[in-house]
């Protein structure tokens, strides 16, 4: 008997752990910017909803009910900007489906998946789970005229970066990967947290124009509505990829809860929470973003989503380290792959006395 977890990367959080115990000696406390896990407020429309869906006994269904499909495709019409008809499945949060997603697609030993160069490390991970080899890249090009080629990531908003693909960008990666009769995957979680620009949907009409052959949207309210601990995600395109993801799903029991699909319907139909929440992470982003400027700190990318992209031109974890002795605690870029060694990723998801600590911190 082997065992899979031979195969995997050290869980790179555990290699933070003398860095946070740092931090948490400071005479302040800890101010931890490293995981990006909400501490606002679950909406009440979102808590009033899981209340009155509380008492439902009976198994729910994988497929997910027909309000809540009904809900993820208004929502993917009017914030993805898709006007043909999309195929939808709720999941448990998204970071299982992007874990189990090349499995799931049936990818094997011997094809390849393509991930971008600096990226969220659970893309890597779904794929050794599959046995399949990873290639890093954000050129196709570069990639080139690789027949094994089953599945390519995207993600954009970037989770570290920020960065933000342009509707062009994405379409010839879409292009490029139809010829090659490839998947695409976009991992769109921070979609709704544009700053500098407005991202873009893989499933938009200026991307797909209403064709999502061979495209999947993978989507999480954990940011857009503070909900990472429910557990609510889901997957939206090409309706004959779904119906194979919902037919191997049934049988592994990847069940969203029934009264957190409930609750799923009502996050999805309210945007009035998710504008108070940009709210709060837009303003906590200008001070956090001044006080690293001010402190010596270059931004890079960083025109969406809950971080901020920062490097001291050094090895991130001297950055680490330096940030743990004012007592704050940022991820090191190497967590995200090997081009990310000086940087660090700064998260907005902190309170605002937290974030104002920080800001004073950085001060000196």
């Amino acid at each position: 008997m082997t065992t899979l977890s031979s195969a995997l990367p050290d869980f790179p959080w555990d290699l933070l752990e003398p860095a946070k115990a740092v931090a948490a000696a400071h005479p302040g406390g800890i101010v931890d910017l490293s995981v990006g896990t909400p501490v606002d407020p679950v909406p009440p429309v979102v808590t009033a909803a899981l209340a009155a869906n509380a008492d439902l006994p009976g198994y729910p269904l994988t497929a997910g009910t027909r309000e809540v499909r009904a809900a993820i495709a208004a929502w993917t019409s009017t914030a993805c900007g898709a006007s043909g008809e999309v195929g939808v499945l709720p999941t448990i949060g998204s970071k299982e489906l992007v874990a189990w997603l090349p499995t799931l697609l049936g990818v094997r030993p011997g094809d390849t998946v393509v991930i971008p160069s600096v990226c969220y490390p659970t893309y890597e991970v779904g794929v050794r789970l599959a046995g399949a080899t990873v290639v890093r890249s954000d050129s196709l090009t570069a990639v080139g005229p690789d027949p094994r080629v089953r599945l390519v990531w995207i993600n954009s908003p970037s989770n570290p970066t920020g960065r933000v693909l342009p509707a062009a960008h994405l379409r010839k990666v879409v292009a490029w990967a139809r010829e090659r009769g490839a998947v695409v995957a976009s991992d769109e979680c921070y979609l709704s947290l544009g700053w500098d620009t407005t991202p873009v949907s893989v499933l938009s009409d200026e991307v797909c124009g209403g064709d999502y052959t061979g495209v999947l949207a993978v989507h999480s309210l954990s940011k857009r509505s503070n909900l990472a601990g429910y557990r609510a995600g889901f997957v939206a395109g090409d309706p004959a990829l779904v119906n194979e993801l919902l037919a191997v799903r049934k049988h592994a029991g990847m069940i969203v809860p029934g009264p957190v699909q409930a609750a799923m319907v009502a996050a999805l139909s309210d945007e009035s929470h998710v504008a108070d929440q940009r709210a709060r992470y837009g303003a906590r982003r200008e001070r956090l973003r001044a006080a690293l400027t001010g402190a010596g700190f270059e931004i890079t990318h960083s025109e969406a989503g809950l971080y901020l992209w920062a490097s001291r031109g050094e090895d991130c974890w001297k950055t680490v380290d330096w940030l743990a002795a004012q007592g704050i605690l940022a991820a090191p870029g190497e967590f995200y792959g090997p081009a990310a060694g000086q940087h660090v990723r700064v998260a907005l998801t902190a309170t605002d006395e937290r974030i104002d600590a920080a800001v004073r911190r950085l001060a000196g």
